[in-house]
């Protein structure tokens, strides 16, 4: 493995991007992964189907925590549809690093919120 990429998951999870809460979020969603015990909440300012303001807050290992600041950094000011786009093999991508299947659910696990939480804003919508 490229410590280039491991130094990369380090920085993000001792310095996570967009860590934090939102006062009043448009919406908010939180997942557990119930093979360890990570857990991952996602707030997003929305406006004009843009993501204006995204914060996460969260406790886990370093590969979920990393993957949640890496997520949040790309789709900050993005469209809705844009990030609601983003697949899997992207975060993986961004993580570069090999996955174990217990790795690969720790590493998805902030993809799945930001996709629900989209879910539940566009049924609030309807």
């Amino acid at each position: 493995m490229n410590d280039i990429y491991k130094d990369n998951i380090i920085d993000h999870y001792k310095n996570p991007r967009h860590f934090g809460q939102l006062d009043k979020p448009t919406v908010s969603h939180e997942e557990v992964n119930s093979l360890c015990g990570d857990r991952i909440r996602m707030d997003l300012k929305i406006e004009n189907d843009q993501i204006l303001e995204v914060k996460f807050k969260g406790v886990g290992c370093a590969i979920s925590l990393a993957s949640a600041s890496m997520l949040t950094e790309e789709i900050s000011g993005r469209k809705l549809k844009e990030a609601a786009g983003i697949k899997r093999d992207r975060i993986l991508e961004m993580l570069n690093i090999p996955m174990s299947p217990t790795r690969l659910k720790c590493a998805l696990l902030p993809w799945e919120v930001l996709l629900k939480a989209l879910q539940k804003y566009w049924k609030k919508k309807l």
